[in-house]
C-alpha cells in the first residue's frame, strides 16, 4: 500500500495556503510536514487545511518565524514537540501515523539558518546551528538504530554534498555549504561511530550522488530556471527499519513557478508499507 510523505519549508502556512491545496490536489499525500509555518497555533488554518484532506493536525507555532506542522490524512498519536538548547522556538514535531499495518514516526525538523557569518566566534547565529546540530546528534542516533519505523523530514539548512550547490567552488565558505555544517549533517546521516546503521538520504537513493539536485532558490533571481543557482536544503531521511519500504523520492519544483511560491521546494517520498 503505497505511503506518501511531503516536506516543505512553507514560508508562511497562510500566505501559501492555496499552494498548500494545490500540492494536495496534484500530489498523493498521506502526511505533510511544513517548516516555517509563521504563526501561533490559535490563528493556524486548521478548518481550511481539514477541508484539504488532511483533519489530522500536529502544529507548534510561534509568531512572525519558525514554525512547524504534521498534516495528515490518517490518525496521529503521541504527538511530541521538541525544544533543543532550552529554547522554545517550535523548530521540531513529531508524531506515529497510523498505516493500517503498524505506526510510522514521522518528523518536522526546521534546523536554524545561521545567519551570514561563517565565523561562529564572530556569529553567535551560526555558533548556535552548530550547537543544534550537535544536541540532535543522540537523539537521531536513537531513532536510527531502533526498531519503530522513523521519517525524519525537514529544511536543515544544510546542503551537504558538492552536487547539492550550484557551485561548490563559489559556497564552500558559505553558511549552509561549509565543511563543518557538511560534516556534521553526514555524521548525523551515517549513525554511531559504533557501527550501528545510519540513515537512508531517500532523495539520493533516486538521484546519483554526482547529479546536482536543488530544493531551494533565491527570489533574487528574476528567472530562478534560467539561473538555476539553488541549494538542496529540504531532506528527507528514513530509519534501516523503513527504508526498505522506500520506493520513490522526488524534488516537486513545479511548486516553485506557482504565484508568490515559497523559495521552496517540496520533497517527497512514497513507501510501499506491506
Amino acid at each position: 500500500m503505497p505511503f506518501t510523505v511531503a516536506t516543505w519549508n512553507v514560508n508562511s502556512v497562510r500566505k501559501r495556503l492555496d499552494q498548500v491545496a494545490r500540492l494536495a490536489r496534484d500530489t498523493a499525500i498521506d502526511v505533510l510536514c511544513l517548516q516555517e509555518t509563521k504563526v501561533v497555533n490559535e490563528l493556524f488554518p486548521v478548518d481550511a487545511i481539514t477541508d484539504m484532506g488532511f483533519p489530522h493536525q500536529a502544529i507548534a507555532g510561534m509568531k512572525g518565524y519558525n514554525g512547524v506542522a504534521i498534516l495528515s490524512r490518517r490518525p496521529l498519536s503521541d504527538v511530541r514537540i521538541e525544544s533543543w538548547l532550552g529554547r522554545d522556538e517550535c523548530r521540531h514535531i513529531h508524531a506515529k501515523v497510523e498505516t493500517g499495518t503498524g505506526p510510522v514516526e514521522v518528523h518536522s525538523l526546521y534546523v536554524p539558518a545561521g545567519g551570514d557569518d561563517p565565523d561562529p566566534d564572530a556569529n553567535p547565529k551560526f555558533a548556535y546551528k552548530l550547537a543544534f546540530l550537535d544536541a540532535l546528534a543522540p537523539f537521531l542516533a536513537a531513532r536510527a538504530a531502533g526498531s519503530l519505523p522513523v521519517v525524519l523530514t525537514g529544511d536543515f539548512n544544510v546542503a551537504p554534498l558538492e552536487s547539492d550547490v550550484w557551485s561548490h567552488q563559489r559556497l564552500k565558505r558559505t553558511i549552509t555549504h561549509t565543511p563543518v555544517e557538511r560534516d556534521k549533517v553526514q555524521d548525523l546521516l551515517a549513525g554511531d561511530d559504533d557501527g550501528s546503521e545510519g540513515w537512508t538520504d531517500a532523495l539520493r537513493r533516486y538521484v546519483p550522488a554526482d547529479e546536482k539536485v536543488f530544493t531551494w532558490w533565491s527570489y533574487r533571481a528574476a528567472d530562478w530556471r534560467a539561473a538555476d543557482k539553488g541549494r538542496r536544503l529540504d531532506h528527507i531521511w528514513v530509519n534501516a527499519a523503513l527504508a526498505p519500504a522506500l520506493s520513490f523520492a522526488a524534488v516537486h519544483d513545479t511548486a516553485r513557478d506557482w504565484p508568490e511560491p515559497s523559495d521552496h521546494a517540496p520533497v517527497r517520498a512514497v513507501f510501499e508499507i506491506p
